[in-house]
């Protein structure tokens, strides 16, 4: 005979760790849970953004909705923690191609391209608090 078992545990604090990222009728994209409007009818399973653009919400209703201006200071602010990265990347990326020929520059480049290297990790590290307070002025 074959029996079927319940795969769930009863009393068991499960938050975390089954939590799935639902999909929006609308768009089809994945979101949290709290990216949802919450209602029954056509209201059910659309996210925020979609919601609003097709007035099944009010914008005053979603205060989880990031704005174009939110959306485009916190992609500023990502791009201002990261650039560092990009730069000593780019840069050795060019020292390996075209600037190890160079006689004189290439001991130059090495030594600057050192020296961001060693030192980007500190500057990451020493700007995070103040990356993380302004990342929290600009969530909803």
């Amino acid at each position: 005979m074959l029996r079927l078992y319940n795969r769930s545990v009863e009393g068991a604090d499960l938050r975390g760790l089954t939590d799935t990222m639902p999909t929006c009728r609308m768009c089809t994209q994945n979101y949290p849970l709290n990216q949802f409007v919450s209602g029954n009818g056509p209201r059910y399973q659309v996210c925020v953004r979609c919601a609003v653009e097709n007035d099944l919400a009010e914008r005053d209703d979603t205060p989880q909705l990031y704005s174009d201006e939110l959306v485009r200071a916190r992609f500023s602010l990502f791009t201002r923690r990261y650039r560092i990265w990009f730069f000593v990347l780019f840069g050795w990326t060019l020292y390996f191609s075209i600037g190890r020929g160079i006689e004189v520059w290439s001991t130059i480049l090495f030594l600057v391209l050192l020296l961001c290297t060693l030192t980007a990790p500190v500057i990451h590290f020493l700007g995070s608090t103040r990356f993380n307070a302004e990342l929290a002025k600009l969530t909803p």
